[in-house]
């Protein structure tokens, strides 16, 4: 799930009934009390992933809502239900577009079932819609699975290149999705539907570089048996994406310089340049300032490269986005593989992965969410089915961040393993996989109360699913202590599974 769920419904009591029932399902909830103001936050929140509406209502009814919904492109997935359940109003309901339908009172076992089968389809159409924007280039900031505060930043940088036609360097680790910001920034700005052309420039041979990029004449060299135009042609009039450009020979760095200069390429045995109107989009996974000190990158090329550069970080510097991510990838596979069993994720495996540093960043997760739904047997992915990841947390040498490193790394200065409140197996169990809290820091010097704190609360809020009142009951402080915390540590509670729900009364303490 990468968002809350919208509740619409004008008894207050069936609001807070549907609510408490959502939120013991892990996830966030969104409430309406109307037609009217369903609309309005369904227009100001586009992280909202499903509706559970009710057909009859005063101000607005819910056959209504959903014409106004599909009126505007609408694709999310609507649970509606009606004390009337006769067969005209489920057909009606059907035919404007409604998922599911549920007569009240509708049994909390019945509510899941359904909510569950709209959130796969929502995502799976979600991953459909996003596919065809990336082929018809026009695949926007808002097509990005993520929550976290350093994306936003991004996404920022990002929406102000595209409104330009400035060359951008995107720079970042290996996996973490260049491709994929540079193709929502050429289909946020003009160009957008017109091609994207990618070359990895470190899968080119250096015989075929010059080739590749720029074109060649019939018979111009052995074996050039016909005319090529190469992918600054084929990008004409629209973007042209070069990945791992550090790696391009000094040679064709030469005459990538001209052509980014000058707006024109030669093709090999070509009699005269041809011009070319591009987007220029680089992308690197290595630091080009250090090659060029080193005589394997010209300057000159650096300079024309680097003139907006947008760092995209790893994904274990923007931990809030796994659990959306995971989700994301889960709902995905489990449609993809036909493994409708599959609900979700237990909160230890979810942990395990929040905690893991991921190396190989996004992608490297997407295969792990992949290789977990094709080994799970049961409706939940578990810790089991993350067998890789859950060998080297055990091994205790992965390095995973944010105060999370395995017993046997060397230590950092913000190193801090804590292990969730179990007895028995289950705190043998998350003992081997997650190690023991560390009180001394790199330079061999006592960590502060403060920094063992902050992290023994986010360890909390993920490994209870985000359920606030739980999180707080176990470090034993009250909920609005809790949120002050969270307030000076810089936590943001809704990136984290179940989204800073509340499942209890008030509570005032200040512990």
């Amino acid at each position: 799930m990468t968002g809350p769920i919208l509740i619409v419904d004008d008894d207050p009591v069936q609001r807070r009934l549907l609510e408490a029932a959502v939120l013991r399902m892990g996830h966030r909830t969104v409430l309406a009390d109307g037609g009217h103001a369903a609309l309005a936050l369904l227009r100001s929140r586009k992280e909202i992933s499903l509706v559970i509406l009710d057909l009859v209502m005063p101000d607005m009814d819910g056959f209504t809502v959903l014409k106004r919904m599909r009126e505007t492109g609408s694709s999310l997935p609507v649970i509606v239900q009606t004390a009337q359940g006769g067969l005209d109003t489920v057909i009606t309901a059907m035919r404007l577009g409604a998922f599911d339908f549920a007569v009240k009172p509708v049994s909390p076992e019945r509510l899941q079932v359904s909510v569950a089968n709209a959130l796969k389809l929502g995502a799976l159409e979600g991953e459909i819609k996003r596919i065809r924007h990336s082929a018809e280039g026009r695949l926007t900031f808002g097509d990005l699975v993520t929550r976290s505060e350093a994306m936003v930043r991004v996404i920022k940088l990002g929406q102000k290149a595209a409104a330009s036609n400035i060359p951008i360097l995107i720079e970042g680790e290996s996996g973490v999705g260049k491709e994929m910001l540079a193709r929502a920034i050429q289909g946020s700005g003009e160009r957008r539907g017109k091609p994207f052309i990618t070359v990895n420039c470190g899968a080119i041979p250096d015989n075929l570089a010059e080739s590749i990029l720029f074109g060649h004449e019939k018979g111009s060299f052995t074996g050039a048996t016909e005319k090529h135009l190469g992918k600054f042609v084929e990008a004409d009039g629209g973007t042209l994406f070069l990945d791992e450009v550090g790696d391009l020979s000094p040679e064709i760095q030469v005459k990538l310089l001209r052509a980014v200069q000058e707006g024109e390429v030669d093709a090999v045995g070509g009699k005269k340049p041809v011009n070319v109107d591009i987007r220029l989009i680089s992308a690197t996974n290595r630091n080009l300032l250090d090659l060029v000190k080193s005589g394997q990158f010209r300057e000159d090329l650096f300079y024309r490269l680097h003139v907006f550069p947008i760092s995209l970080p790893p994904l274990r510097k923007r931990r809030e986005d796994i659990p959306v991510l995971v989700r994301h990838f889960l709902a995905r596979f489990a449609a993809e593989e036909g493994r409708s069993q599959i609900k979700g994720i237990t909160p230890s495996a979810l942990a395990l992965l929040g905690v893991y540093d991921w190396p190989g960043n996004i992608r490297q997760l997407e295969n792990a969410v992949f290789r977990a739904v094709v080994l799970c047997e049961g409706t939940e992915l578990t810790v089991d089915d993350f067998p890789q990841i859950q060998a080297q947390a055990k091994d205790g040498t992965a390095d995973r961040g944010d105060g999370t490193r395995g017993p046997n790394a060397t230590p950092g200065k913000d190193d801090a393993v804590l292990q969730p409140n179990l007895s028995g197996p289950d705190r043998q169990m998350m003992s081997d996989r997650f190690g023991q809290l560390q009180g001394i820091d790199g330079q061999g010097q006592v960590r502060s109360l403060a920094q063992i704190e902050e992290a023994m609360v986010r360890l909390a809020i993920s490994h209870y699913g985000g359920q606030m009142s739980e999180v707080a009951r176990r470090l034993g402080i009250g909920r609005s202590t809790l949120y002050r915390k969270l307030k000076d540590y810089g936590i943001d509670a809704a990136g984290y599974p179940g989204g800073g729900t509340e499942t209890g009364a008030g509570d005032d303490e200040t512990g």
